[in-house]
């Protein structure tokens, strides 16, 4: 950007034509920047915030590609819509228009067949001439990793069908029971969807892994559970009159050269569905960041399959990384999905190389779509249940778009004491596979669960918001049989209620006075209790420890952790619609989220708040 701001001050007096009437395909078109430039390997998105200026049209990229470097040089008095070519035919983008908004949006180019889709219906024509021209020169610059366009080839994505957490009468329903959940694969799903310029199914959004992709500053724990809780209590900001609750969870971290030793199983798909750019290609990838950090006590093995499954690399010492490599370079994609043959060996082989008190883990790498032999959602979670009482856990990357399973995927992660990630690009699995490695691999908690007894004296109606996939039943809290979430190294796991106090003259819903008992309060201070239950890793007996909160613990300058998880939480009401959005707002989420940035090192905030931008653009578009 400095470069860029030097160039600029030497043509100071250089003005821009605007044309300020007619649509805005026509005023791209017509619109000039009166300045010749040479960009010199500036981020697409300074670029794109300078355009915007000297033309008075905003134009925005989304977040896959707003950090591509740009080597342009532009004579002078060239128009947007010349410069947009430019930037489209060089760097494999396409753009949309937002007339109402004064809104352009530079997308990536759709990839299908081995070939990039240059053109979109919406805007093929409408630079035709300008590609003719031959006024933009500009150097060649790799493209970003390709994506096929789903609106090309046939799409059989599945979810899981979500219904949203209805309001509950705490004098008939006070215990509320929910299994943690440390997923975070529908964010980056999502990320997904918003940087191919389209929305995601409502059942894709999953309120918890949303609130949970994020980091969030909660204190390390200091007594002898492995894992801290805070809670906070302020003003809901979609429903004025309502409080909203935060529940966090923050797992003890661990150094790298702390973990036990690692028997890892890479099972991996290479299935004809894997042969996709961001398929088997991204897989490669992301293994090998994750290769890199291994060390001499771990052990990999690597077992492939498609019609059939196999072993292409028997266990090995993480120290000889080279030859670990070659294995994932020399995978190639290519015939059906035997996935629960896979599944078999992979657990065949772990148990084989079983590492006492060590971390013994399969990681499953697919698109999900099993398709021959045991393949129903039930009967591979039946397999995977059978075997993790063996102390061998599961873990789930997803990967492409156009036919993932994400329903099979989540449950298999569930069901397996293991987590589920969504890799859509190389940083995610550098943040998935680097920098969360401790937590992806290795369990510090696992079966957490958390009840919430609420006092009817003080809280009239409450609802917990997301983990409607992990509801579970009361009776189960105490029940050391029932599976439930596992927590990883480091991970931090957030959960929030709505809740209506008892001095609210709101009611929702009624039903008829019961004849045969009464309810019974009883006098405290206190607004609910929380309980929490764990499991150590190698344990089959839980621990138990509790919480009280009152009405002291209500604030209302709430911190920031408090009011980013409500820019996003407000954010997943917006995405599937919810009964419950009340005055949510994309505006409201746009403004919390950006007064509670914080430090943001690795930039995720930053990036929710340019997809929430985007993602406006699109619904009112």
């Amino acid at each position: 950007m400095k470069k860029l701001l030097v160039t600029l001050l030497l043509v100071l007096l250089a003005t821009t034509t605007w044309a300020t009437a007619g649509s805005l395909e026509d005023r791209l078109k017509t619109t000039e920047i009166q300045l010749a430039l040479n960009t010199n390997g500036i981020p697409l998105e300074d670029f794109l915030s300078y355009l915007s200026e000297q033309s008075g049209i905003r134009i925005i990229a989304v977040p896959e590609i707003a950090n591509i470097n740009v080597d342009l040089q532009l004579t002078a008095q060239q128009t947007l819509g010349q410069i947009l070519e430019a930037l489209k035919q060089n760097y494999q983008l396409t753009f949309q228009t937002n007339n109402n908004m004064n809104t352009v949006i530079l997308l990536k180019a759709p990839y299908y067949e081995e070939q990039w889709l240059a053109f979109s219906p919406s805007d093929s024509s409408m630079f035709s001439s300008i590609a003719k021209t031959g006024a933009a020169r500009m150097e060649y610059a790799p493209a970003p990793v390709a994506y096929y366009n789903p609106s090309v080839s046939f799409n059989t994505e599945e979810y899981k069908p979500i219904s949203d957490n209805s309001f509950q009468d705490t004098l008939k329903t006070s215990l509320s029971t929910f299994s943690i959940d440390v997923d975070t694969a529908s964010y980056s799903n999502l990320r997904r969807f918003i940087n191919t310029g389209t929305l995601p199914p409502p059942d894709a959004i999953r309120t918890e892994e949303m609130l949970n992709y994020f980091n969030y500053d909660y204190p390390q724990p200091t007594e002898e559970h492995p894992f801290s809780v805070t809670t906070e209590i302020s003003e809901c900001p979609w429903t004025p009159g309502h409080k909203l609750m935060l529940i966090g969870l923050q797992g003890k971290n661990i150094q790298t050269e702390d973990m036990p030793p690692s028997n890892l199983v890479f099972l991996i798909d290479v299935s004809g569905s894997m042969g996709e750019p961001n398929k088997l290609p991204l897989l490669k990838t992301a293994f090998k960041m994750l290769i890199k950090q291994l060390r001499a006590q771990d052990k990999v093995s690597i077992v492939v399959y498609a019609g059939a499954a196999g072993i292409v690399l028997e266990p090995t010492s993480g120290n000889e990384k080279n030859k670990i490599i070659n294995a994932i370079e020399n995978l190639q994609a290519g015939g059906s999905t035997a996935g629960g043959e896979g599944l078999r060996l992979a657990y065949k082989l772990a148990k084989e190389n079983f590492v006492e008190s060590g971390n013994n883990r399969v990681l499953l790498a697919t698109d999900g779509d099993f398709n021959v032999g045991v393949s129903s959602e039930g009967e591979l979670t039946r397999m995977i249940e059978e075997r993790r009482d063996d102390g061998i856990f599961l873990s789930v990357l997803g990967f492409g778009m156009g036919n993932i399973k994400d329903n099979k995927m989540e449950a298999l992660a569930d069901k397996g004491n293991g987590n589920y990630a969504y890799i859509d690009n190389a940083l995610e699995a550098k943040k998935v596979l680097v920098g969360q490695m401790a937590g992806t691999l290795y369990t510090i908690a696992k079966d957490v669960k958390l009840q919430l007894e609420f006092n009817p004296g003080k809280v009239k109606y409450y609802r917990l918001i997301g983990y409607e996939n992990r509801v579970l039943e009361n009776s189960d809290f105490n029940n050391d049989k029932k599976d439930a979430g596992d927590m990883g190294a480091g991970h931090s796991v957030t959960a929030l209620y709505e809740i209506i106090l008892a001095d609210s003259e709101e009611t929702i819903g009624s039903i008829d006075p019961l004849i045969y008992q009464r309810p019974e309060i009883v006098q405290s201070d206190d607004l609910l209790q929380i309980k929490v239950r764990y499991k150590n890793p190698a344990d089959d007996t839980s621990m138990l420890f509790n919480r009280h909160i009152n009405s002291s613990d209500m604030t209302s300058t709430p911190s920031e952790n408090f009011r980013f998880a409500a820019a996003v939480c407000e954010y997943s009401l917006l995405l599937h619609n919810s009964e419950f959005k009340g005055q949510a707002s994309y505006n409201q989420v746009l403004e919390m989220a950006k007064r509670a940035k914080g430090e943001d090192r690795e930039g995720y905030r930053a990036e929710f708040v340019r997809m929430v931008e985007i993602d406006q653009f699109l619904h009112e578009k």
